[in-house]
Formats: C-alpha cells, structure tokens, sequence
C-alpha cells in the first residue's frame, strides 16, 4: 500500500486546494511507493501566507531557543537512520551507505546552524562623525524561496532549509517530485518534532507537469525575498531569471563536468580507490562527481588496468542490499539519458573500456571510456551516472587546460604525493572547490560550498551560508547632538 502524505502548511499536514495528488514511484521496482498533494498556485499562497505570518516572532526568537530546536533536531536526524535508509532505497534508488552518509551530514548540517545561531554577527564601525558609533548589522530578510534536489536527498533536503532558518527566515520549500519525501516532508517532520514553530517552514509538494509554474509563482510572490536552488545548471539559469526579474537574491548551486587528475608523482592504488569512489558514489548521480579521470602518460598503463578492473568488480543492483554500490538511477529515463550519451560517443570514435551497453530499467552498467573526441555530447554534458572518461596528459600545463575545458567549475580533485606540486596545479584550476590528494566528493557543513562560471553562485556552508541568507543594514548611534548647517 503506497503512502499518503499531504502539503505541510502552517504547522499542518494539509490536501491541495484542487485535491490532486501526484505519484512518487520507485526507481528499482518501477512500483509506486508514495502519492504526494500536487499543489497549485494557490496552495503556494497558502505556504507563503503562513511563512510571511510567522517571520516576525521566529526572527525575533532568543537565540538560544533557535539554537536548541536544531540541535534536537540533528539528534532525532540521527535516530532515524534505517528509517532513511529504507526511504532512500525506495524513493531514490540510493544505496545503504550513501543513505547512513545523507544522515550523517545532514545532522551535522543542522548542529552547523545551531552554532551559527549564537555566533557574533556584525561589524563595529569607524564613524566619519564625532560622537558616533557605527554598525554593520546582520538582520534575515524575511520569507525564502527554497528549491531541494533528489540525489542527495537528505544532506539537500536540510541544506535547502538549515541556514535559511538560522539566519532568522521563514522557509517554503519546493522538493524535488522525484524524492518528495526524502528532500522536503521528512525534513519538515523533523524539525517539527524538534519544536519548530508552526509556519516558520512549509513544504509544497507538486505534479511534475506542474513544476515550472508552482516555481514561478513562487519565487514572484512579492513576500520572498530570496531565492536558494540546488539543481542542474539548465533549471538552474531559468530560476536565476525569475529571482533577477523580481529583484531577489540567489544561491545557486548548480551542475559539474568536474575532473580527478592523477599527476606523475601520484600513488596508483590510492588514485584507482580514489578514482572509483569519486566517479560511481551513488551512482555518479552527484554533481561534484568525477565524470573525467586525467591521467599522466607515465602512469596510464598501470592506472587504467586497476582502475577498469575495479569498476567492473563493483557490486550493482539492489539498493536495499548492503554490499550494493552501484544502484539504480533516479528513473529509467534517466538511464536511457546515460546510454544515449555512451551510444553517441562510441558511435564518433570513443572506445569502451569497461560497461556500456543497455540499461534494465534503471540500472545501467558502470562504464569508462575512453578517446572521446569533443564533438560527442559527452564531452561537454554532465554524465549524472555511473560513466566517466579516462584521458592521458603529457604535463601540468595540459591538465590544467583540459580541467579547465568546461563551462563548469564546482569542484576537482588532484591526487599526488606532493603537497606542494599538487597546490600548484590546484591554484591554476578554475574551480570553487579543490581537494589535494583527494578525488572531487567532499562535503563538510562548515565549509564554503559552491561553484564558480556555469556551476552557480553564492556559498553554502558555515558562515557563508548565514551571509548569503541575511541582510547587511548600516545602524548608527548618536552619543551627542550633532550641529547642522542650517
């Protein structure tokens, strides 16, 4: 029997004004695991309406009291790790240990805001006037837009709403149809259960034929004032033309073409092992994903050998099983995208090394190629599967400008022994994240997060995270009467 959740509103789990429901359909099975409210405009009136109502009081809240509503809140995160396992596994086609990862980072996504809460904000000013003390103060804005993705449901899911909060905002949040649950209900019914005050976040849940205009109207309702969306860099260019048309702020984190490069000083068995995990974690379904593995010539032979060897030993299938790492994609559509990619390669002239062929349903084998010439599709799309590319390099200079070959920039990683080699490389890659000695996953809640170029704008993460979600507002105070001209 599917489960039945409705749109979250005003502390309540209400039905869509026009009564319609949407199906959440599970990626393995092909079985339809939960019906969702599919909200029209008017139920994101609704959202926005209890939103705006609550700001005032939650803005107003003693810090401490925020404080501890996240910090419970990461603590019953916690608790419900099998829960989202079984979730995740059904809804997303994610394995046990990316489930068990989206709950650990998730949590400490949460602990991060709880700390933000109570840490100094604000500057003390220099006043051109006597007997002035100025201020730079932070202050939220007001009701947030926010847009969370499947892949990485829960660590998105919070992500989406966690700073936003803490800055002192009221949140509606859009999750994804293809995870409804995992990246918006579950989180509302978290922070719900921590104490979260009714109204300060809703959830507005809706039909994927409906999509475009439940953002729309969203991010136009004049009581938002700004916008935060995670997604693919082609919906990720229309919301940031809406939130510029209205004259509203944006964090968008957006696609990668992201590249791990094995340099001549490299250790090959931690760059296969780093390699693997970076290309086929969740089925390379994550947009820091390594989609191309540069490789110096000196070490080609034996990496790829090891490399190709280990990709084609890599357990595939059932998500629910716990030795399984590379599960099905979101849908079976999504697997046809990833095949139709291989197909058009191989067709201009790219040699399989390992994989290829046919998806069933929404597995599709985790593939390398190799030799894929720059007119193939590939070569500049996202590969969002479990697919990449092994290429050679002679030196630095060609890794640095085939890393840089994209109109992305979120992340890279740059496998060496060399600190030092490694820094130099990493400081010509034009990226908003670099890992040395690391492939180009990584994520930790106190860190700046974001791209650069066509991979978004605006930082996650810490304090820049509370930045990008407040205000800055100049105070002064007058400690004497000041004399006027006239």
């Amino acid at each position: 029997m599917p489960i039945a959740r409705e749109l979250f509103i005003g502390g309540k789990d209400v039905p869509a004004a026009s009564g319609r429901t949407e199906t959440d359909v599970s990626p393995h099975t092909g079985e339809v695991y939960a019906t969702v409210a599919a909200a029209g405009p008017e139920d994101v009136t609704r959202a926005v309406d209890a939103a705006d109502a609550a700001f005032e009081q939650w803005a107003a809240l003693a810090p401490f009291a925020r404080r501890a509503i996240f910090l419970k809140a990461a603590d019953l995160l916690d608790a419900r790790a099998e829960e989202v396992a079984v979730l995740m596994a059904q809804e997303a086609g994610g394995t046990r240990p990316w489930a068990h990862f989206n709950v650990m980072l998730g949590a400490n996504i949460l602990r991060e805001a709880a700390a933000a809460v109570t840490a100094p904000r604000g500057e003390v000013l220099s006043a051109q006037e006597e007997g002035v003390l100025g201020l730079a103060v932070r202050e939220p804005l007001g009701v947030v837009a926010a847009f969370a993705p499947w892949n990485a449901p829960v660590i998105l899911g919070v992500r989406a709403v966690a700073a936003p909060l803490a800055a002192g905002n009221t949140v509606v949040v859009k999750p994804s149809e293809d995870a409804p649950i995992a990246c918006g209900l579950l989180v509302a019914d978290v922070l719900r259960e921590a104490g979260l005050p009714d109204g300060v976040l809703n959830v507005v849940t809706n039909a994927r034929e409906d999509a475009a205009r439940i953002a729309e109207a969203l991010i136009a309702d004049p009581r938002v004032r700004a916008v935060n969306f995670t997604g693919s860099t082609g919906v990720g260019r229309i919301i940031g033309e809406h939130a510029a048309r209205h004259l509203k702020p944006a964090v968008l984190e957006l696609g990668g073409k992201n590249a791990v490069i094995v340099l001549d000083d490299a250790d090959v068995d931690h760059a296969v092992n780093a390699a693997c995990f970076g290309v086929f974690m969740n089925a390379g379904q994550i947009c820091m994903s390594g989609d191309r593995v540069l490789v110096h010539e000196s070490l080609a032979e034996e990496f790829t050998a090891k490399f190709t060897a280990k990709v084609a030993a890599l357990p595939a299938g059932d998500p629910a099983q716990p030795r399984t790492v590379v599960g099905p994609l979101v849908s079976e559509g999504a697997a046809r995208r990833v095949a139709a990619l291989v197909r058009d390669a191989v067709d201009k002239g790219a040699k399989v090394l390992v994989g290829g062929g046919e998806p069933d349903g929404a597995l599709h084998p985790a593939t390398v190629l190799t030799q894929v010439p720059e007119d193939a599709d590939l070569y500049r799309a996202e590969a969002f599967g479990p697919l990449c590319v092994v290429e050679t390099f002679p030196d630095d200079d060609t890794a640095v400008r085939l890393a840089n070959d994209t109109e992305n920039g979120l992340t890279c990683g740059i496998i060496t022994e060399n600190a030092t080699h490694g820094l130099t490389v990493a400081r010509r890659v034009r990226t908003g994240i670099v890992h040395i000695n690391d492939q180009s996953v990584g994520d930790e809640p106190n860190a700046p997060f974001g791209g650069v170029k066509a991979s978004g704008y605006g930082r996650f993460g810490g304090r820049w995270g509370i930045e990008a979600f407040s205000g800055t507002r100049w105070v002064t105070i007058a400690t004497q009467h000041a004399h006027y001209p006239f």
